[in-house]
């Protein structure tokens, strides 16, 4: 299992508009052609509206490197610069306790 969690920072309210519509397009892709992928959750944040927190789960990090070759993949990194005035990633370790 590879796992991470990135936290992007949003420009402006206009910004979360497009953002949220480049994440929805990539998500379909994600789910028609990445088995690999096992998930891939995007979170709106309560009390942040100009943040979103991605969780990414993938069974492999070579799942993660063929998720990260993919058209729509790279459409959505080159594109999302517009919107952020930042973003945090952090890879995570195995998982410890229940349901994992």
């Amino acid at each position: 299992m590879f796992a991470l969690v990135v936290r992007f920072y949003l420009r402006d309210k206009e910004a979360a508009g497009g953002f949220d519509d480049l994440v929805a397009e990539t998500v379909e892709k994600i789910r028609e052609s990445e088995p690999g992928t096992l998930v891939y959750a995007v979170h709106k944040v309560k009390d942040a509206p100009l943040s979103r927190i991605f969780y990414e789960v993938y069974e492999s990090r070579e799942a993660f490197d063929v998720h990260e070759r993919q058209e729509h993949t790279k459409r959505f990194l080159d594109g999302r610069g517009q919107y952020l005035t930042g973003a945090r990633v952090e890879f995570l370790e195995p998982p410890v306790g229940k349901g994992v």
